[in-house]
């Protein structure tokens, strides 16, 4: 049975996601279907990138993924579907998909041009769902599209490492439910730039010198729970993306706070990573 996940900035007050779930199954009734966000904050496209470079990999091989965000059709604004690591994605050429292609060559890619086939102002409800289907009952991509050269690019939002290395200017990607702050440096980058080097980790007045692989790492459970330091400890983790996250241990945003509330940190603010000499 095949898989088709919706990524999208609908909501859940609105009839949007269900809409297009009835047209997916009006389509083909066998069909999985997996909602993975309706949640991205609207056009917002590095969040949306972020949550499905995060997510895909856990599905199967030949699932296919339809992306929600900014999709409008538009001179500027094309539609596009990609093979890409085994998984296809149907979304607009917007720049979401350069996020995955940093590291993987993308196996085929295509504009969409089955809009005369359609007709309404809802894109994703037919446009989508229609190319979605077709992969799913094993059609190729070439009868939905015509062969493109390149995707667009998601620009500004990559760390920059100063000519001396020994600091990594990154910034905020994404904020999650907890309240914890993503940043855009990845483990990879900070283990190439540090080569274990100590280091301090500053943003917004906020510094942090050691980062830890889990929240619970930063815990100290020898001791008495009475005696820890837990609830509200300002804390670095590797996340489960490999990327530098600041969090607080525990946190609510609607109670006792959040790295994002406490920190005072917000998309695209600056974290800066500086190491010593040796």
């Amino acid at each position: 049975m095949k898989i088709i996940t919706l990524t999208t900035d609908f909501g859940e007050k609105d009839h949007f996601a269900g809409a297009v779930k009835g047209a997916i199954y009006s389509e083909l009734e066998t069909v999985r279907i997996v909602d993975v966000s309706h949640s991205v904050s609207p056009f917002h496209l590095r969040e949306a990138a972020y949550i499905i470079q995060n997510s895909y990999k856990n599905f199967p091989l030949g699932t296919i993924h339809i992306i929600g965000v900014d999709s409008e059709l538009t001179p500027e604004n094309n539609h596009i579907a990609v093979k890409l690591d085994g998984h296809y994605f149907i979304c607009a050429n917007n720049g979401i998909i350069s996020l995955l292609t940093k590291d993987i060559v993308p196996e085929e890619k295509v504009e969409i041009n089955i809009h005369s086939r359609t007709q309404t102002n809802f894109t994703v409800l037919d446009v989508f769902v229609k190319a979605a289907c077709h992969i799913a009952r094993g059609g190729t991509l070439g009868v939905i599209g015509k062969p493109i050269e390149k995707i667009r690019q998601l620009t500004g939002i990559s760390p920059v490492v100063n000519n001396a290395r020994n600091q990594i200017s990154g910034s905020v990607i994404y904020i999650d439910n907890y309240g914890n702050v993503v940043s855009t440096i990845t483990k990879k980058l900070f283990d190439e730039v540090g080569k274990g080097r100590t280091f301090k980790m500053v943003a917004r007045g906020v510094e942090i010198t050691k980062i830890y692989n889990t929240y619970s790492d930063a815990i100290n459970f020898d001791k008495e729970k009475g005696k820890r330091e837990e609830e509200g400890k300002k804390l670095a983790i590797f996340n489960s993306g490999n990327y530098i996250e600041l969090a607080i241990y525990k946190s609510n945003p609607n109670t006792v706070g959040s790295a994002s509330t406490l920190f005072g940190l917000t998309y695209r603010d600056i974290i800066l990573i500086n190491f010593s000499e040796k």
